[in-house]
């Protein structure tokens, strides 16, 4: 089977849309499965879904889908659509996120030019707010990563006073209900 067409691809956005429609609406999956199934004898609308659960089976005569299958395509095409959406709302948030420098990035000069030239401090205020929302933005806030070391920079090094006898009691008392007056 080749590419799907672009009326095709068009077809299935469309189903996957309806899919999660429905399923915000608190459908369950198999009346999902069913509104959105090809075979009007199976849709619960009783016409051809286009481009619906088993449209392959309906065009060659054969029986539709299962319950169980139904069940299956509508979350699978549930799952994919929100995978797609959260695709495209991050690069979307990389879009606003780069729009929002670009913003702060021209109010700033106006500020800093003016804090340095005149002295004014609501200006100075200003830039610096400026800088602070940027730095926010861009995610430059974000605390450092800190690595704990021994000598040297070497491992550090963990001595265990408890041996094999003592560690196998502990577990054993882990692994019951102590008895009154047990601590």
């Amino acid at each position: 089977m080749g590419r799907p067409t672009r009326a095709v691809r068009a077809a299935i956005t469309q189903r996957r849309a309806d899919a999660i429609d429905l399923r915000l609406a608190g459908v369950d999956w198999l009346t999902i499965g069913r509104k959105l199934a090809a075979d009007p004898a199976i849709n619960s609308d009783g016409i051809a879904y286009p481009q619906g659960y088993g449209v392959e089976r309906y065009k060659a005569g054969q029986e539709p889908p299962v319950e169980k299958r139904l069940i299956e395509l509508a979350c699978k095409d549930v799952t994919k659509a929100l995978a797609e959406r959260s695709t495209k709302l991050e690069e979307n948030v990389d879009e606003m996120r780069q729009l929002m420098a670009e913003r702060l990035e021209r109010l700033f000069f106006p500020m800093y030019r003016q804090a340095l030239r005149s002295g004014d401090y609501q200006a100075v205020d200003r830039a610096v707010r400026i800088i602070e929302r940027s730095s926010h933005l861009l995610g430059l806030n974000r605390p450092l990563r800190t690595e704990v070391s021994g000598p040297d920079g070497g491992a550090v090094q963990v001595h265990s006073t408890t041996d094999l006898d003592e560690l196998e009691r502990l577990i054993g008392l882990a692994g019951r209900v102590p008895e009154e007056g047990e601590v």
